[in-house]
């Protein structure tokens, strides 16, 4: 919970030195949706990056990245759900492929898994953080006519506040200790690159190539992670992760597809 602390105050600092000016002109607009925007932030960023991290201490990072990789899919699940969008054939197969993907990792590759329901917890907390996130990614469609720059600075300066209370119940359970100088390094780099480096070239992006093209970019993630861990944490890969990254890659393949123009005779 220090770390989720941590990740958004470094963030919301360096946006005030980045953005004050493009969030000064804009904070009206912002104030008058602030409970989307709180829902968000609480949602998309602490609540997502805390059971991320509680997540980190059962599971594998391998496993944490694959289960990540569900949120494209989670979100056209969502669509479905709350806005009443329809599923194309091919939309729905992918939806289904996913999701055997994500029950591969929970089961470790084991049907006794699924048949006592004994799955690990940290693998069920990565798959709750991702429903959180993908309600996030829903809710864009409705954030604030502002730059999204400003959006952004609102939702973390919201997850900055909202992450306070699980920082002080890991401190009243005697669960917090004081960072290491490489533990306020990682702090550092978490609160710099992810949150904040990352967040604007994505920013940049979407505004370059338009917010489709750059969305696809978001599905690199179980191919990163699983490859990060095995390079820098030497985790091993088992053939049961493998199954699962096929199944959820090809799952999104499958949804994404579009239909090719008709061409002209």
């Amino acid at each position: 919970m220090m770390l989720t602390t941590a990740r958004w105050t470094i963030c919301c600092v360096a946006l005030w030195f980045t953005a004050r000016h493009e969030i000064a002109r804009h904070w009206r607009t912002v104030a008058r949706s602030w409970r989307l925007i709180a829902i968000m932030g609480t949602a998309g960023f602490t609540a997502f990056n805390a059971l991320f991290y509680a997540a980190a201490h059962h599971t594998s990072a391998i496993n944490i990245a694959i289960i990540q990789g569900t949120i494209p899919v989670l979100v056209l699940l969502g669509s479905f759900v709350f806005a009443g969008r329809r599923f194309r054939p091919m939309q729905a197969l992918g939806v289904a492929v996913t999701l055997a993907g994500c029950v591969v990792v929970a089961s470790r590759g084991q049907l006794h898994v699924l048949a006592t329901l004994d799955f690990n917890v940290g693998d069920l907390w990565m798959l709750l953080a991702s429903l959180f996130y993908a309600g996030y990614m829903l809710g864009l469609t409705r954030r604030p006519p502002v730059p999204p720059i400003v959006f952004f600075a609102a939702a973390a300066g919201v997850a900055a506040l909202t992450s306070l209370p699980l920082l002080a119940f890991e401190v009243a359970t005697d669960r917090f200790f004081m960072p290491t100088a490489t533990g306020w390094a990682l702090m550092l780099f978490v609160g710099l690159l992810p949150s904040f480096v990352s967040q604007i070239t994505f920013i940049q992006a979407v505004s370059l190539i338009g917010p489709e093209r750059a969305g696809v970019f978001v599905n690199l993630t179980p191919i990163f992670g699983p490859l990060l861990a095995v390079l820098v944490l030497d985790e091993p890969l088992r053939p049961f992760h493998l199954v699962a990254l096929a199944l959820v890659l090809g799952g999104i393949w499958i949804a994404e597809r579009r239909r090719r123009p008709a061409v002209m005779e």
